[in-house]
């Protein structure tokens, strides 16, 4: 199943450089895993905003619930999900 889904990351104020940094670390790993074996199928930034727009290519919603909420940034993020049909236009 195709899902549509916009993450936007607020990480505290108060949260020490050297943890932000090595949290994004660990989180840019795991996401290029994820996209290796296409699970993650698009990434796509927001300009001038910490937040971005993906494609998730899983088997339902327990496995994309199961990689969002396994993500470091996963306590900082406001998660929105759609799920996607093939529209009958598309060639």
């Amino acid at each position: 199943m195709l899902y549509l889904v916009h993450m936007t990351v607020n990480l505290p104020a108060d949260m020490p450089a050297s943890e932000a940094t090595a949290l994004k670390e660990v989180e840019k790993k795991l996401s290029q895993d994820l996209q290796r074996d296409g699970r993650w199928a698009e990434l796509w930034r927001v300009v001038g905003q910490y937040a971005n727009y993906s494609i998730f290519n899983v088997a339902g919603n327990d496995e994309l619930h199961e990689i969002l909420s396994g993500l470091p940034l996963f306590p900082y993020m406001t998660i929105d999900v759609t799920a996607l049909a093939t529209h009958p236009s598309r060639i």
